[in-house]
C-alpha cells in the first residue's frame, strides 16, 4: 500500500524501527535497546515535544502558552494586524516581524488601493521595527525560508501555508488576532497536541515530484481528520533520499491535511540549504530520541508515488494521472456530482467537453507561489519542456518563481530562456495564482496547477455572474509534460527526459539592495502612511447577559471554506477597510446574506443607542412575546441582537481572521456548527467575540433554518461560569418554542474573557496592555 495509516500509536526506535502500541510493545523494546522507557517518557522524545517544550512559558506541557521567535504576514493581512495591535497599545514589535507584499502586489485590482497599503506597511516596518519586502520580491512563505527559519525555532505567520518543517522551523499559520497577541508581548494558548509520525521510506521515481507526494498524504488523511489539529513529524529512511526543495515542496502542503503544524528531522542537505544562503549558523540537527512515541502514524513508500491529480474542488479529491486517463468519464462525472453540492446548483457545470479524442484536454498551466515556484520545481518544468512549445490554441502556461534570488539563478542557468522559447510566461513572485488574483481562466476553463488550493472560485471566477472555471492542483513536472503535449493531461513520468539539477546558487545581494529591515529598532519618530481605504475596526460591544439570536444563513455543505466565507481574489483590495470588506461575506456563498444580517444589526444599533430594538425590526414582536413567556425579565435592558450562520463543518482553508471579523462588524454574534474545519477558524472567531457554538443537532432535520431566532439566556453568565454546556430555544417567528443545547467546546480563561468583552480589542483597552 502506498500510504497506511495506522490505528493506534507508535514507538518509534532509532528512527527506522516501528513498533505498534499494545500489550507487548514496551516489552519487545526492552529487548531491542537494554532500555526499559514508558510511553510518557517516550512521547517527550518526539522533535515536536521539545520544540515545543523550549518555547513554553507556562511551566505545564498539557496546557502551553508558546512565545514565537518570528512573526511573518502578507498584504492581505498585516494592515488589519498592526491596526488591531495599535489599539491596543503597540509600541514596538518585540520580535522580527516581516511584512510581504505577495498578494495584492499587482496594484491592478484595487488600484492604488495596493499600493496604499504597501506604504502603511513599510513605514509601520520603520515605526515599529519589522522588515519591508516589496511587491514582487519574494511570496511570504519563500522568504521565511530564505531568510527566517531557524533550526529548533518557531514561527507564527497570519497565512494557513506557514510552514517551514523542513528546515527544522516549527510553523504555524493562524488569524491575525494570534499575531496581535505575540505583538503585545503575549501568549498562543493551546492543549499539548498530539503527534503523528510520517514516516517515509523508499525514493521517488523519476518524474515524480513533491506535490505528488503531497497529494497522495492529503487523498489518505483529510476526509477522516487523521491529523487534524495534530502536529505531522516526518521521519524513516526515505526522508535523507529528498533534496532540501523536494521536502519543502511536501512540507508546504500539509496545510490541506487541516494539521496544525510540521516538523522534519534534518540533516546535511538541510545543512548545506542554510549554507547556500549564508545562514549556517541557523541549522540545527533535529531527529527523534533512540524512543519515541507518536500518536499515530502515516507511512509513505516514496517508491510506489505515482504522478497524482486532484481533481475540483478539493486537494483531497485525489487520483493517479493515470487512473484518470483510463476511467476519464467516470471520473468527470464524479467531479461533475461533486459540484452539485459545492456549488449548490448555482451554474450548469460540465466536463464533458474538456475529453477530446478520448484524451482530457486541459486549457491553462502554471507553476506558482509557496508550492510550485521553487527552484528545483520550474528547473525540472524547464528540462522537460525544453525544445518543444506548447502550440497556439487554448492552451497557456504561466511559471511565477517564488523570489527573484530563485528567478535570477533561473535566468543565469538558462532555464527561463527554454521555459520562454516553448511559449511559457515566466512572470514575478506574486500569490495570485493561489487565491484568485491572477491568470483567471475564461467561463468553463480548466487550469492544472502546482499551487496549494483548488476550491470552488478559488481561481477567480464569480457564481453570482454565472461563471465557474476548474483547477486541478498537479506538479510542475506533470504540468509542464502536458504543456509540452500541448495541453492534452500527461504525466511526467511517460517522459524520457534527462534531468539537469544544476546546483543553486543564492544572491543575497538582492534583498540586500532592495528589502527595509530595520534590525530591531524602532523609529517612533516616523509617521505612518494611511491611504483613505485602511479603516479602523468599528466599536463592537461587550456580551450581553441574554441573547437573541437570528439565523441568517444555513449551510448544509459537509464542509464550508473561508473563501466561501468570505471570498478571495477581488475583494482583497478591501481587507484593510473591515465594513467595506464586509460587503462581500458570503457573496458566492449566500448573497442574501449581508442584508439579512444588516436587519438584525439595526436592533442591536436601537439597543446601543438607548432605544427600543423592536421598534427597529419590527419582526421581533412576537418573538420577544414568546420569550417573555417564559423568561418574564428578558428584554428590561439586559438583552442583545445579533445574527449567526449555521454550517456543518466551517473553517477549512485560509487562516485570515475576515472570514470571522467580516460578521462579527455585521453583527454576527456566533455560528452554530457540528464540528470546525480547523482550530484556527475557530480561533478566529473567539478572537472577533463570537460564540463558538457546537451542535449535537442532526443538520438533515433543517434544526436551525434561515429565519429562525433563537433565545440563549444567561449566556454571559454561562461564560464566566465556565458552563460546559449552554442551553437555548428555538422561537421560530415567534410561534415555535423548542429547547436545544449547545456545547462551546474547550475555552482558554483568556479566550472565555475575549468573548465576555466583545473582541480581542475590547480585551486589551479594557485590560491595559500588560504582555506576558
Amino acid at each position: 500500500m502506498t500510504v497506511k495509516l495506522y490505528d493506534t500509536g507508535v514507538y518509534l526506535v532509532r528512527g527506522r524501527e516501528v513498533t505498534a502500541d499494545g500489550p507487548e510493545a514496551l516489552q519487545k523494546i526492552k529487548a531491542e535497546t537494554g532500555k526499559e522507557t514508558s510511553r510518557e517518557e517516550a512521547l517527550r522524545e518526539t522533535m515536536a515535544y521539545r520544540i515545543l517544550e523550549s518555547h513554553n512559558v507556562s511551566g505545564n506541557m498539557e496546557q502551553l502558552q508558546i512565545k514565537f521567535d518570528r512573526l511573518t504576514s502578507h498584504d492581505i493581512t498585516f494592515v488589519g494586524i498592526i491596526q488591531t495591535a495599535r489599539a491596543s497599545g503597540l509600541e514596538k514589535f518585540p520580535v522580527p516581524y516581516v511584512l510581504t507584499n505577495c498578494h495584492n502586489s499587482l496594484c491592478a485590482v484595487g488600484g492604488t488601493i495596493n499600493e496604499d497599503d504597501h506604504m502603511f506597511g513599510l513605514t509601520c516596518a520603520k515605526k515599529y521595527g519589522g522588515v519591508y519586502v516589496p511587491p514582487h520580491q519574494a511570496v511570504i512563505h519563500q522568504f521565511a525560508r530564505e531568510m527566517l527559519a531557524g533550526g529548533g525555532k518557531m514561527i507564527l505567520g497570519s497565512d494557513s501555508h506557514t510552514r517551514y518543517g523542513a528546515l527544522g522551523t516549527m510553523a504555524m499559520g493562524e488569524g491575525g488576532p494570534e499575531l496581535v497577541k505575540q505583538l503585545l508581548g503575549r501568549t498562543y494558548d493551546i492543549k499539548r497536541p498530539e503527534v503523528i509520525a510520517i514516516y517515509l521510506d523508499g525514493e521517488p521515481a523519476k518524474g515524480v515530484g513533491p506535490q505528488d507526494v503531497a497529494l497522495a498524504i492529503i487523498g489518505a488523511t483529510f476526509g477522516n481528520g487523521y491529523v487534524n489539529n495534530k502536529v505531522m513529524e516526518f521521519v524513516g529512511p526515505g526522508v535523507e533520499k529528498l533534496s532540501a526543495d523536494f521536502r519543502i515542496g511536501i512540507d508546504v502542503m500539509t496545510t490541506e491535511t487541516t494539521c496544525l503544524s510540521s516538523i522534519w528531522q534534518t540533516d546535511d542537505r538541510i545543512r548545506e540549504f542554510y549554507q547556500i544562503h549564508g545562514r549556517e549558523e541557523d541549522f540545527a540537527l533535529l531527529n527523534p530520541g533512540e524512543v519515541a512515541y507518536y500518536d499515530g502514524m502515516v507511512s509513505v513508500n516514496l517508491s510506489e508515488i505515482k504522478p497524482m491529480i486532484a481533481m475540483p474542488f478539493h486537494p483531497s479529491n485525489v487520483y493517479t494521472i493515470e487512473e484518470v486517463n483510463a476511467n476519464l468519464k467516470d471520473v468527470l462525472h464524479d467531479v461533475e456530482q461533486r459540484a452539485l453540492v459545492s456549488l449548490d446548483g448555482a451554474v450548469e457545470y460540465s466536463l464533458q467537453d474538456k475529453i477530446v479524442d478520448g484524451k482530457l484536454y486541459v486549457d491553462q498551466g502554471i507553476i506558482a507561489g509557496c508550492a510550485g515556484g521553487g527552484f528545483e520545481n520550474i528547473c525540472a518544468a524547464a528540462d522537460i519542456i525544453r525544445g518543444k512549445y506548447i502550440g497556439s490554441d487554448e492552451f497557456t502556461f504561466s511559471v511565477y518563481p517564488a523570489s527573484t534570488p530563485v528567478y535570477m539563478e533561473l535566468v543565469k542557468n538558462g532555464a527561463v530562456a527554454d521555459l520562454m522559447e516553448a511559449g511559457t510566461i515566466v512572470k514575478t513572485a506574486f500569490c495570485g495564482p493561489c487565491f484568485g488574483a491572477g491568470d483567471t481562466p475564461a467561463n468553463g476553463a480548466f487550469s492544472i496547477r502546482h499551487s496549494t488550493r483548488n476550491f470552488p472560485n478559488r481561481e477567480g471566477s464569480k457564481l453570482q455572474s454565472g461563471q465557474i472555471a476548474s483547477v486541478a492542483l498537479m506538479d510542475a513536472r506533470s504540468i509542464a509534460a502536458t504543456a509540452a503535449n500541448k495541453g492534452f493531461l500527461t504525466p511526467a513520468t511517460d517522459m524520457d527526459v534527462q534531468y539537469k539539477n544544476p546546483v543553486y546558487h543564492f544572491d543575497s545581494n538582492i534583498y540586500a539592495n532592495r528589502v527595509f529591515d530595520s534590525h530591531g529598532v524602532a523609529d517612533p519618530s516616523v509617521e505612518i502612511k494611511f491611504g483613505p481605504n485602511i479603516k479602523d475596526w468599528p466599536a463592537m460591544s461587550s456580551l450581553p447577559e441574554n441573547l437573541v439570536l437570528k439565523v441568517v444563513s444555513e449551510i448544509h455543505d459537509p464542509v464550508t471554506t473561508t473563501d466561501e466565507l468570505i471570498p478571495s481574489g477581488e475583494t482583497s483590495s478591501y481587507r484593510s477597510n473591515p465594513l467595506g470588506l464586509a460587503e462581500f461575506a458570503l457573496s458566492r456563498k449566500d448573497p442574501a446574506y449581508v442584508g439579512r444580517a444588516k436587519e438584525v444589526q439595526k436592533a442591536q444599533k436601537a439597543i446601543e443607542a438607548g432605544t427600543c430594538p423592536l421598534d427597529a425590526l419590527e419582526e421581533m414582536r412576537p418573538v420577544m412575546a414568546k420569550i417573555q413567556e417564559h423568561f418574564p425579565e428578558a428584554g428590561k435592558g439586559n438583552i442583545g441582537v445579533g445574527s449567526t450562520i449555521f454550517a456543518v463543518k466551517p473553517g477549512d482553508g485560509s487562516a485570515r481572521e475576515q472570514a470571522a471579523s467580516c460578521q462579527k462588524v455585521l453583527g454576527g454574534w456566533a455560528n452554530i456548527a457540528s464540528e470546525y474545519a480547523t482550530k484556527r477558524y475557530r480561533s478566529n472567531l473567539i478572537n472577533w467575540g463570537m460564540l463558538p457554538f457546537l451542535t449535537d443537532e442532526e443538520h438533515t432535520s433543517l434544526s436551525f433554518k434561515n429565519g429562525d431566532y433563537i433565545f440563549v439566556p444567561e449566556i454571559r453568565k454561562a461564560i464566566e461560569e465556565k458552563d460546559s454546556a449552554v442551553k437555548a430555544y428555538i422561537v421560530g417567528n415567534g410561534e415555535e418554542w423548542k429547547e436545544t443545547q449547545f456545547t462551546l467546546g474547550e475555552l482558554t480563561d483568556t479566550e472565555r474573557e475575549i468573548i465576555r468583552k466583545g473582541c480581542l480589542i475590547n480585551y486589551y483597552r479594557d485590560n491595559g496592555n500588560q504582555g506576558q
